[in-house]
């Protein structure tokens, strides 16, 4: 019974030693180039929803909805007293409206590296500090008032009647 314990403890400690040693060896090679910013070393960061009403003429035309993921190094995001993702929803907010000529109605002209760029830009400049390196669209869309209108008349509409179950004939 004792060999049977020691052997197991014996076993143990091995594998527990090859594990850390395996861990220790490898890690970075000291002579060998750092990887490029998209293939590792940064974290990826998925916003919730954004959703900013686009204003002209001091009415509502409609609403520009986009989900974004950034790339950061995680010791500086680590460093932020605000959550990363509610940092940049203020900036695209700030950044829509500080650069009226985005026209979201028109697909064909709008310039989505323009805004990724200017989006970064305006993060880093508040940062202080090169936070973000990219910033990359998950979705990006624009509804109109009425697009919206049609889609809560269509909500509302109401269901149809079920069928009535044929009666049951006596024969």
């Amino acid at each position: 019974m004792i060999k049977f314990v020691v052997a197991a403890l014996w076993i143990s400690a091995a594998t527990v030693g090859a594990v850390f040693y395996s861990f220790q060896n490898s890690g970075k090679d000291d002579n060998a180039a750092p990887a490029p910013a998209l293939f590792g070393g940064l974290d990826y960061v998925k916003t919730d929803i954004i959703t900013v009403p686009v204003v002209r003429n001091a009415r509502v035309d409609g609403y520009f909805i986009a989900r974004l993921v950034f790339t950061a190094e995680p010791a500086k995001l680590n460093k932020l007293s605000v959550p990363p993702s509610a940092l940049i929803a203020d900036q695209v907010y700030s950044y829509l409206y500080s650069n009226p000529q985005f026209d979201f109605s028109d697909r064909a002209a709008l310039d989505l590296d323009a805004f990724r760029a200017g989006v970064r830009d305006n993060i880093n400049a508040r940062v202080g500090d090169k936070l973000v390196h990219e910033v990359l669209v998950e979705q990006v869309d624009f509804l109109t008032k009425d697009d919206i209108r049609d889609n809560a008349k269509r909500r509302r509409k109401p269901a149809t009647q079920p069928a009535e179950a044929p009666q049951a004939g006596t024969h």
